[in-house]
């Protein structure tokens, strides 16, 4: 994955995740919600993007919404109470090729690539060849606290290194530009885990959903990380990014194991 997650993505969900006015629209079921959609929960008007792989994502502004979407026509209402079941992934980031960003604490100009990736621009002719004359109203300014979700690319030496209209349809989706896939699914019930073992590319995700009425659990071996408790119909995702086997059990029937094996995603 080219994009960072940090704890700062909290913060931004905190104060800064884009809210908009709307009227209500018909609440619809966690069942019914896919995955690129727009979504909101019932009574605070934050707009969230439901990415592939079973997090929801920040817009940490209405700036870097703007850049993907016109209008908020798409968004779904889910309850309040759903809507706390889906675990944060990290924030949005400028969509690629539509403006260039700039922080306070850094003199440098940068066009956005594909996966939050930023590349200088370093100078005004390279910035008019890219954006033509009106380049400095296409620069953003983004928060020092925001600046993290991005990574820093190769510097582009000329205009034929970044084509601005090539790099817009470079991606299709948030899902495209952060390279977002569907999880592995397991289940939980009396019996144990559906799939005792798992094989998945490092960077994907394990969607964990209790199917019982008792409650259960996903908890690694060495305590390192877990679910908590996972209630009728609850679900869990985590993503493995390193390689290895990771081997886990269910807190309340210890006798239900299972692993995760993760391997190369060039394999």
């Amino acid at each position: 994955m080219k994009y960072i997650i940090t704890a700062l993505f909290l913060f931004a969900f905190t104060i800064s995740a884009i809210g908009y006015q709307a009227a209500h629209a018909a609440t619809v079921s966690l069942d019914e919600l896919e995955a690129g959609d727009l979504f909101r929960g019932e009574t605070f008007s934050a707009v969230y993007y439901y990415g592939s792989d079973g997090f929801r994502y920040v817009f940490p502004n209405s700036s870097t919404y703007n850049t993907w979407y016109d209008n908020f026509d798409s968004v779904k209402f889910i309850s309040d109470t759903d809507l706390g079941k889906i675990q944060i992934g990290g924030n949005v980031t400028y969509k690629p090729g539509s403006k260039m960003i700039k922080i306070n604490t850094d003199p440098k100009t940068y066009a956005v690539a594909e996966g939050g990736t930023l590349r200088h621009v370093g100078s005004e002719d390279l910035a008019v060849a890219l954006y033509g004359d009106s380049w400095n109203t296409m620069i953003d300014d983004v928060a020092d606290a925001f600046f993290s979700n991005y990574t820093i690319g190769d510097e582009i030496e000329d205009a034929a290194d970044y084509d601005v209209d090539e790099t817009m349809d470079s991606v299709d989706s948030i899902n495209d530009d952060k390279g977002l896939v569907a999880p592995a699914d397991v289940e939980i019930d009396a019996s144990g885990f559906s799939d005792e073992e798992v094989t998945i590319d490092a960077g994907q995700t394990v969607r964990w959903t209790n199917t019982d009425s008792e409650k259960h659990s996903v908890t690694a071996d060495d305590l390192s990380w877990g679910s908590g408790t996972m209630q009728e119909d609850g679900f869990w995702v985590r993503r493995f990014e390193e390689e290895g086997t990771y081997t886990y059990y269910d807190s309340y029937d210890s006798s239900n194991t299972g692993a995760i094996v993760v391997q190369d995603s060039d394999e």
